[in-house]
């Protein structure tokens, strides 16, 4: 008995510890995704507000207000070209280390660009622009290029799968066709035609040349057949009896 009650004891306990794990991390993902969201919402203000400074202001407030749109718009274009691409190229984790030390540059001037839009010295604020500028080139320009290197390395990938899935295409396409494609067969040569019949009388039986020897003139032929000649008697022989002796 006392060792049910400890299973059931500990089974409660488990059940208490998880409900609490599953808690805390249910309000850890909630309140991120609350941070994210506010996050993005601030930023989208921001923009908006950096926006309608650029237009509405004139002089180097207006112009420290562009600078800072520019900055921000290109910084966040390439972060989030990195972070989906690194996802399915691993190749691109250097590239994401090197923008990481890019933003903490971007990330500075940025915040010096926010402190100057309330600097009231109009004409200290004129003589730094020059050199706000370039800088703000600079980070843009490298940010720039890290996010058109990553989407023609992704766009190069997708053209080669692209090309080598339209091949087996083609292939398989073929193959399910096949009735279409006539079969090469081993041509055989066509019957020869009999030869054409010889002159009027010539017929088809076998005939063998005569043979021709050469022989003095004036010497008879030599028959075909030689004739027998006279068997030979000899003495032991008896002579034949005539038939009409009785």
């Amino acid at each position: 008995m006392e060792a049910v009650i400890a299973v059931v004891t500990l089974l409660f306990v488990l059940l208490v510890v998880l409900g609490a794990y599953a808690t805390v991390k249910a309000v850890g993902a909630a309140k991120r995704g609350v941070d994210r969201t506010i996050t993005q919402a601030r930023r989208t203000v921001e923009d908006h507000t950096l926006r309608a400074k650029s237009f509405a202001q004139l002089g180097p407030a207006g112009e420290i207000a562009q600078l800072r749109l520019k900055l921000r718009t290109s910084m966040r274009a390439t972060q989030d070209a990195l972070h989906a691409g690194v996802a399915e190229d691993e190749s691109l984790k250097e590239s994401l280390g090197l923008f990481e030390r890019l933003s903490a540059h971007g990330h500075e001037l940025d915040a010096e660009l926010r402190r100057l839009e309330s600097e009231p010295d109009r004409a200290t604020l004129a003589e730094r622009l020059p050199a706000l500028r370039e800088r703000t080139t600079r980070i843009t320009k490298s940010a720039d290029s890290l996010r058109w290197a990553a989407r023609d390395r992704a766009h190069r990938f997708a053209d080669d799968d692209l090309e080598s899935l339209s091949t087996q295409i083609d292939v398989e396409a073929g193959a399910l066709r096949h009735w279409t494609t006539a079969e090469p067969t081993a041509t055989t040569p066509p019957p020869s035609w009999p030869e054409a019949p010889g002159a009027a009388g010539a017929t088809d039986r076998q005939t063998w040349p005569e043979a021709t020897e050469d022989r003095p003139a004036g010497e008879p032929a030599r028959p075909a057949i030689t004739p027998p000649s006279p068997r030979p008697t000899y003495p032991w022989q008896k002579k034949t009896r005539p038939e009409s002796t009785t």
